[in-house]
């Protein structure tokens, strides 16, 4: 049995276990860990672009308002725990540059279009690639509209269960991953997607024995919280890899004694 490559490893949300999530500071740290992607997740704050997760104040940040109804200049003076504050997408992608993949999740509505704006901006004033980028949804809508105003720009269909059709919906969005959850990941969907030509990514794979399950029914990568747990086992992956393209494997050594 062929062992399975290295994983691809997303940064889920920059690194948690070094800095406040979806701060400067965690996507800093994860640039330092050499991981291969980074995660965020952004809303449209009255025409602004702000890196968050929750819908509302009070997991991270004291209060109840939900972000949509904030000024976006309010929500940029209050603290996270980490002493950050909320950052622009385009801070992340100065902060980022050309160093890794970066996957734009669209948390809130009426993304799509400033997403593209602040992408063809970005790449025009700095010469990145579009290619770097990947922007993902639960909303296939916004992903729609995203293929059509900055097609360059690959899609990524977040799934939260197992369609009757398997991965059939990525096929008008000309999607490049499907973004599958755990709880739900199916080797028959995997293999679905990889025979309609798309990359499977997993999230949010935080256990050495969830990592070896999806890494057998092929996905290509996850989005975790634990790099070091990604970059150990990609290690033991290559060396055992290459243990058994070596000469001396399956007992050639002793043939040839």
């Amino acid at each position: 049995m062929q062992t399975p490559g290295p994983l691809f490893c997303f940064a889920h949300r920059g690194y948690r276990q070094r800095a406040t999530e979806n701060t400067l500071e965690a996507i800093a740290h994860a640039l330092e860990f050499d991981v291969d992607g980074i995660e965020i997740d952004i809303w449209n704050i009255r025409g602004q672009l702000l890196v968050k997760h929750d819908r509302r104040l009070g997991r991270l940040i004291a209060g109840s308002e939900l972000l949509t109804e904030m000024c976006p200049e309010a929500l940029r003076e209050k603290l996270l725990p980490c002493g950050a504050r909320v950052p622009t997408l385009r801070e992340v992608l100065e902060l980022v540059g050309n160093n890794v993949q970066l996957n734009i999740e669209l948390k809130g509505p009426d993304c799509a279009a400033l997403v593209a704006q602040e992408l063809e901006s970005y790449v025009r004033d700095s010469g990145s690639s579009f290619e770097q980028y990947l922007v993902s949804s639960f909303d296939h809508r916004q992903l729609h509209q995203c293929l059509q105003r900055i097609p360059e720009v690959r899609r990524g269909v977040l799934m939260q269960g197992i369609p009757l059709d398997l991965a059939a919906c990525a096929e008008p969005l000309k999607a490049y991953s499907m973004h599958l959850n755990l709880d739900f990941v199916d080797a028959e969907l995997i293999a679905d997607g990889r025979r309609r030509g798309l990359r499977n990514y997993v999230f949010t794979v935080n256990n050495i024995a969830d990592l070896q399950l999806v890494a057998a029914m092929g996905a290509d990568g996850v989005f975790t919280d634990e790099p070091q747990l990604i970059m150990d086992y990609n290690a033991q992956r290559t060396a055992e890899a290459l243990l058994q393209q070596s000469p001396t494997a399956g007992g050639d050594s002793q043939r040839s004694a």
